[in-house]
């Protein structure tokens, strides 16, 4: 247990606790060296005795701390003093989003805008670097007396199995703007941090989150399932403009979504301009899900059922002309769509060899080539690649495959290291034989 007056590292004296968490508890400390006011944030039970969580925990932090921006929470240090590890941070002087929005509710349309501003130009800074918050919410938004916000907890958030949904203080405090593909198991994107944005941007228009439920599965299914409350229903002073960037980042489908923060940042900054406050409302290119799908399928067929019972009315001489038109129109639409998919799908290009890249890096090369990414990977033992890098992928780097192929990453698991026994007393021969049987070469030396 930390305690006031503790040295950490014999070097960050602890003045009090200022935060607790599920994974972590934040405290305020002086550090004796450079004689400032730091945060440290310590991992908590059971993690700090996962060795695995540990180290990622510890790659991620140090990653993160190569971030420099003003809307970024500075990491200054990351380390392990007999069993406590830690992060050392930028002290904020300040509030949590989520503790304005308990005392203010809702805000007001240019603080909403101002401070989604500071927020996209902060993530772009991140995912410019390769590196995805996954966990971005309210709680981990600082705001100072200025209206300076600071994003907080990359480290943490970058460690988080964020496919479990167990109900833990912390996870029930994430689920509220878990994006439908982590939501349903598959892996995070930047797009993952952009439908949590546009949920964040939700809370602060209204006060209220636009999910809610009794645990984090009923929340998850929401999230995946149900389409987002209507803004300008529930407030006629929220305009079409600004309703339009939270449905365009908070929807289901990845690909309706903004393909990058400074995408959405540029929609911000004209939101509010007079000329746009009277757009029309989005509309997906993609459909959202299957469920929707259905339904447009059962829409068409009663439209159909509706234009026979029209048709047997119809007494006109020109009705099989019209008819005529109408298959013929159809024909043509679709011969267009068949030739420019055929062309589409015929036109090959190299694919990037992506080893030794990190699996984001990895993810960003092959979509700028214009591949699709399995969210599902392969792990593979590997001595050169570092554990959690890219070895390679299937199909090859460096083939020529049509565009849209989907690629699957195949992930480095480190070395695969072999636990020898205790050999003392048995014979040469013997040992021999066991070694090779674990795959290693042995010879016998006299």
């Amino acid at each position: 247990m930390i305690v006031k007056g503790q040295k950490i590292n014999d070097r960050y004296q602890i003045t009090r606790m200022i935060g607790e968490g599920g994974m972590a508890n934040v405290y305020l400390a002086h550090d004796l060296i450079l004689d400032r006011d730091v945060a440290v944030k310590v991992l908590r039970g059971d993690l700090a005795e996962d060795e695995k969580f540990v180290r990622r925990f510890q790659r991620e932090a140090i990653a993160a701390s190569s971030l420099s921006h003003p809307n970024i929470v500075e990491v200054y240090d990351v380390g392990e003093d007999n069993g406590v590890y830690f992060i050392v941070m930028e002290y904020i002087d300040g509030k949590t989003l989520k503790s304005l929005i308990k005392k203010r509710g809702h805000l007001t349309l240019p603080e909403v805008v101002d401070i989604m501003l500071q927020l996209t130009s902060g993530l772009a800074c991140a995912h410019d670097s390769y590196i995805i918050h996954r966990d971005i919410k309210p709680q981990n938004i600082m705001i100072l007396e200025d209206g300076m916000v600071k994003i907080t907890d990359f480290g943490i958030a970058m460690a988080l199995n964020s496919n479990e949904l167990t109900q833990t203080n912390s996870v029930m405090g994430s689920v509220h703007y878990l994006p439908p593909e982590q939501a349903n198991g598959n892996g995070a994107t930047i797009k993952s941090d952009i439908y949590s944005l546009g949920i964040l941007m939700y809370e602060l228009l209204t006060g209220t989150l636009p999910f809610k439920g009794d645990n984090a599965v009923e929340i998850a299914i929401k999230q995946m399932k149900e389409s987002i409350p209507s803004l300008t229903k529930m407030d006629l002073g929220i305009p079409q403009s600004i309703e339009n960037i939270v449905l365009k980042a908070c929807a289901k489908n990845p690909k309706n979504r903004y393909d990058n923060v400074l995408q959405m940042r540029e929609d911000l900054k004209v939101a509010l301009n007079e000329e746009h406050k009277n757009d029309a409302r989005i509309v997906y290119e993609y459909p959202e899900q299957e469920l929707e799908e259905t339904k447009t399928v059962l829409n068409l067929k009663e439209m159909k059922k509706q234009k026979e019972k029209e048709d047997k009315e119809d007494k006109k001489i020109n009705k099989g002309l019209k008819i005529f038109g109408i298959i013929a129109g159809i024909f043509v639409v679709i011969g267009i769509i068949a030739f420019a998919i055929i062309f589409y799908q015929n036109k090959e290009v190299k694919i990037p060899d992506v080893s030794d890249m990190t699996v984001a890096q990895a993810e960003k090369a092959l979509m700028d080539s214009g591949f699709e990414v399995k969210t599902k990977t392969k792990e593979e033992f590997d001595d050169k690649i570092e554990e959690g890098k890219v070895i390679g992928t299937e199909p090859q780097g460096n083939r020529m495959a049509k565009k849209g192929t989907e690629i699957t990453l195949i992930i480095s698991k480190g070395t695969d290291l072999i636990t020898l026994e205790d050999y003392v007393g048995q014979t040469a021969t013997a040992v021999q034989k066991s070694l090779e049987s674990k795959g290693l070469v042995v010879s016998i030396e006299t």
